[in-house]
């Protein structure tokens, strides 16, 4: 019996549509994956954004009351200064005043001197919590570095995942994956406060 030709032709024929049909299938499930892992970063960046935009809120009012304390420290520092002066130049004078004027001077001096000590007194609060608020700035600006390196990494990762729906390249998922891993670390650091922080990339990008 002799072979029918259309026989082999219609079993390529059934191949090709199979392996069309595993194509298909195939690249819906990538963009299946790429839609899910997009939507995925896409929520987590905007929780990460909330977050990051009261971290930033707070780091300009913690800069604010540092220079406001400083403004305060100095004006105390020139109140203490010249109250010094002015007891030494009253002290200076009632050496040789006569001695009906000596209480007078004295009370003077007295007064400048409670002066000094307060001046003195308030100049060490005010340096102290400008202190505190140049604390709080730089542990808020340890976060807001984290959040600033998972939005980055995260940016990249959305490209990436672009990309490998573009061209359904499966190797670009998965080159996908790096960047999203440290994003969502970097992010989930900064919503947690875990103390993570590559020193070398942050200066690199500051």
């Amino acid at each position: 019996m002799d072979p029918d030709p259309m026989q082999y032709v219609e079993e390529q024929d059934d191949h090709e549509k199979n392996k069309e049909v595993a194509d298909a299938k195939s690249s819906r499930k990538l963009n299946t994956l790429v839609a899910i892992s997009v939507a995925l970063l896409a929520t987590f960046m905007g929780i990460c954004k909330v977050k990051d935009d009261n971290i930033v809120q707070a780091m300009q009012q913690a800069q604010a009351d540092k220079i406001d304390n400083y403004s305060w420290f100095q004006a105390r520092n020139v109140r203490e200064e010249i109250a010094k002066a002015t007891i030494a130049e009253l002290t200076a004078q009632a050496a040789s005043a006569p001695q009906q004027a000596q209480a007078a001077y004295q009370e003077q001096i007295k007064a400048y001197q409670a002066i000094e000590q307060d001046q003195a007194e308030k100049k060490k609060i005010q340096q102290a919590d400008a202190e505190k608020a140049d604390k709080t700035y730089n542990e808020l600006n340890y976060h807001d570095d984290q959040f600033d390196l998972s939005d980055a990494m995260l940016a990249l990762a959305i490209s990436l995942l672009a990309l490998t729906a573009l061209t359904q390249k499966r190797w670009l998922f998965v080159l996908a994956m790096v960047p999203t891993f440290f994003g969502t670390l970097m992010g989930l650091a900064g919503l947690f406060g875990w103390a993570i922080h590559p020193n070398a990339l942050t200066r690199l990008l500051s």
